[in-house]
């Protein structure tokens, strides 16, 4: 049943957004905010399907942690699953992407639309200096940056790789960092089809105030990221045991 309700769901997945790129090709030339809502409209049925097709729901925790105003957030990562979610998760984020992804046709465009930030992961010190142009603009014009730290999804409990994208942005813009742990890896898997019912859960953490030196910070951001992470999956696995435990002694009795 997992299975098949997997594949329907890469079906539906699908299918909406080949109906939503391509019936939103006139928004391109339309103010940017129109592009935007719609992206919105597609990460909000994305999250609604998935929890009705695969059981796969979502939970956030300590919102309240996220300023008003521009920011930095660094966000764990180990599903496709956040990259939707974070659509809607903060208010018109510009998502750090590598610029492979600004090729793939209809998607691309709309992730330029939208002011996505691309980064060359191949171009060193060049594509630094360029993420951080993108993330001053984006800031300008009111809008938290998101990045993922790591740079690619990591599979839960694989050592963290953080790379340098986060402390550029951090040091030179002068903004709060909020950190963002989460287990989304344990339900929606980063490269096989499986999807397994639960909830995710999206922990942000306190904002690490502006201004410290990038060695400090990088340390705190770890600190922050990691234990936090790892609780959140041993949280799961272990109300996973306990409803398998309940299961078997209903079936017993």
């Amino acid at each position: 049943m997992t299975v098949a309700r997997a594949l329907a769901f890469q079906a539906y997945l699908y299918t909406v957004s080949a109906i939503m790129t391509l019936g939103g090709l006139p928004l391109l030339v339309l103010p940017r905010l129109w592009t935007v809502n719609a992206m919105r409209l597609w990460s909000r049925l994305q999250l609604w399907g998935a929890a009705w097709i695969t059981g796969i729901t979502y939970e956030i925790r300590g919102a309240e942690h996220l300023p008003p105003g521009p920011c930095l957030i660094a966000s764990k990562h180990q599903s496709m699953w956040d990259t939707i979610f974070w659509i809607v998760g903060a208010r018109d984020p510009a998502i750090v992407l590598k610029k492979e992804l600004t090729y793939v046709p209809l998607y691309g465009w709309y992730a330029l639309k939208v002011g996505m930030i691309a980064i060359d992961r191949g171009a060193g010190p060049r594509a630094i200096r360029k993420l951080v142009r993108q993330g001053r603009r984006a800031l300008d014009q009111g809008r938290p940056i998101m990045i993922f730290p790591e740079g690619t999804r990591q599979a839960p409990g694989a050592p963290a790789a953080y790379k340098p994208g986060v402390a550029a942005l951090y040091t030179q813009l002068n903004v709060p960092c909020v950190p963002v742990a989460l287990n989304s890896g344990l339900f929606w898997a980063r490269r096989a089809l499986t999807r397994k019912p639960g909830k995710i859960v999206v922990e942000i953490q306190p904002a690490i105030p502006p201004g410290l030196a990038r060695r400090t910070f990088m340390a705190r951001l770890e600190a922050a990221i990691e234990p936090a992470t790892a609780r959140l999956v041993a949280e799961a696995h272990e109300k996973g045991a306990q409803a398998q435990d309940t299961q078997q002694d209903t079936q017993e009795a």
